[in-house]
């Protein structure tokens, strides 16, 4: 008789389920941050974990990210795996001297001596209507630091996944949720672990008129554009970065050999963001297989613009199909 250990879950539930299960099977697994502990976090993506596990591993922290991310080196350092989250992606600066300055380099200055396994949650990405400074994509900032890894899950079952593989890595990782996505609900089985790497991006949909790659809160997004594109006979094949920092573009070459175009799809600004560095290395490891310039469809090199108008801003269907007709157009 076979057990079914599949649950519907939203992502800020499997998050709450992965850390769960990490809090289980190490009593050095901490969680730490602003407003974690009996409200559960803004988000309440950390419901009832105090409760269950006591104010020693989950504990509130003052309204100081500086603070949160330099006890959690300490921490580290000596033995423990903290996760501190950091309550809005326009909250983490305060703690970037921290995280760039000592975390990315504590194992290269040490000669390897010592480890630093910390994970840094960050709620990132628009969509909420939110005031400033609540919906900022830092990624780039994070994935340009030598010495951080930097993932961001985009469906539940990674969600849950991920969190876990970031809290047993030995190497500080950042963790970017998509805040705009926490509700949305699929099958997770909480059991079953996928054979599939945290730094691996993966083909979420197969196709072979164009490549579009997305990463977080832009892959529903993309999927939706894919489904489009094909009731107009346009076959789209869709990749899921997952990692930013390492980079996983072996499955992104491989489909550009195929299909010979290129979509890169994200919110952030569009200067020198993740797409520049795909597009970068797709242009010198498949030069003769590209049929058409790497097309990216990004934010706008702008501050994030106020709620009311932040659907003109932010990538949608339309723009993601409208940049894969100037693909096509080659």
């Amino acid at each position: 008789m076979t057990t079914n250990t599949a649950s519907a879950l939203t992502i800020a539930k499997a998050i709450n389920a992965g850390l769960r299960r990490s809090l289980e099977n190490d009593p050095k697994v901490l969680v730490m941050g602003e407003d974690v502990g009996k409200l559960g976090g803004v988000f309440r993506v950390t419901d009832g974990l105090q409760k269950d596990f006591g104010e020693d591993r989950i504990f509130d922290t003052p309204l100081a990210e500086s603070g949160i991310i330099g006890t959690a080196v300490g921490l580290a350092l000596r033995g423990y795996r903290p996760v501190c989250e950091i309550q809005f992606d326009g909250f983490v600066f305060p703690g970037y001297d921290q995280l760039v300055t000592q975390v990315a380099k504590m194992h290269f200055r040490s000669g390897g001596r010592l480890r630093l396994p910390m994970v840094v949650r960050i709620p990132y990405g628009g969509g909420i209507g939110a005031v400033e400074h609540h919906s900022e994509s830092p990624e780039a900032y994070f994935a340009h630091t030598p010495g951080l890894k930097v993932v961001s899950c985009a469906n539940p079952l990674d969600a849950y996944w991920m969190i876990q593989g970031a809290i047993e890595s030995d190497d500080p990782v950042i963790f970017f949720e998509p805040k705009r996505r926490y509700y949305e609900k699929a099958e997770v089985d909480l059991e079953d672990r996928p054979d599939l790497a945290l730094h691996a991006s993966r083909v979420i949909r197969t196709g072979s008129d164009a490549t579009v790659v997305a990463y977080g809160p832009m892959i529903k997004t993309c999927v939706e554009a894919a489904a489009a594109a094909a009731e107009e006979g346009r076959s789209l094949e869709v990749i899921d970065l997952r990692t930013l920092s390492p980079l996983d573009l072996g499955p992104v070459y491989e489909s550009v050999r195929r299909t010979g175009r290129l979509v890169v799809v994200h919110e952030a600004q569009r200067t020198l963001g993740i797409g520049t560095e795909v597009a970068a290395s797709v242009t010198e490891e498949c030069f003769y297989s590209l049929e058409a310039p790497v097309i990216r469809v990004t934010g706008y090199d702008t501050p994030y613009p106020p709620a009311r108008i932040e659907d003109q801003y932010l990538p949608d269907l339309d723009r993601v199909l409208d940049g894969v007709d100037r693909a096509m157009a080659y």
